[in-house]
């Protein structure tokens, strides 16, 4: 069965509002992160999509009610798909050197995604940690 590219953005952006159920269908196990920390630092590179579990439950730990909508695409050019998102939602606690919750913040970012036999494959993130760090009163 061949997942069309929307569904395939559909169920990236419900996994990042929280429905990690989608992972195990959606994410293929060898599946490798290319991003730079959302508090800085060089990119690096995580593998394996338990580690997407992980990444993904730890930011909702710290913004619990935080929503991805996407405002641009699927953009697709096989086998990439690029997303364009704004995700909004309030801190609560857990970033070292944040000011304490509760805090509205938003910010913008740019996915891209290598889909492989209907399995996200790879993913390469862009987003405005800055303005989440300004947010936050991080120095």
């Amino acid at each position: 069965m061949t997942m069309s590219y929307d569904k395939i953005a559909q169920a990236w952006a419900d996994i990042w509002n929280g429905d990690l159920s989608l992972v195990e269908r959606t994410v293929h196990p060898d599946f490798v992160s290319h991003a730079a920390p959302l508090l800085g630092g060089p990119p690096a590179d995580t593998a394996g999509r338990d580690n997407l579990d992980t990444w993904v439950g730890g930011i909702r730990t710290a913004v619990p009610d935080l929503r991805f909508t996407v405002q641009v695409g699927p953009l697709v050019d096989d086998p990439y798909l690029v997303l364009r998102w704004l995700a909004r939602g309030t801190y609560q606690s857990g970033l070292p050197g944040a000011a304490p919750g509760p805090t509205p913040i938003e910010f913008f970012g740019t996915d891209i995604l290598k889909v492989t036999d209907n399995l996200i494959t790879e993913y390469w993130a862009n987003a405005d940690s800055m303005w989440v760090v300004q947010q936050l009163g991080i120095s």
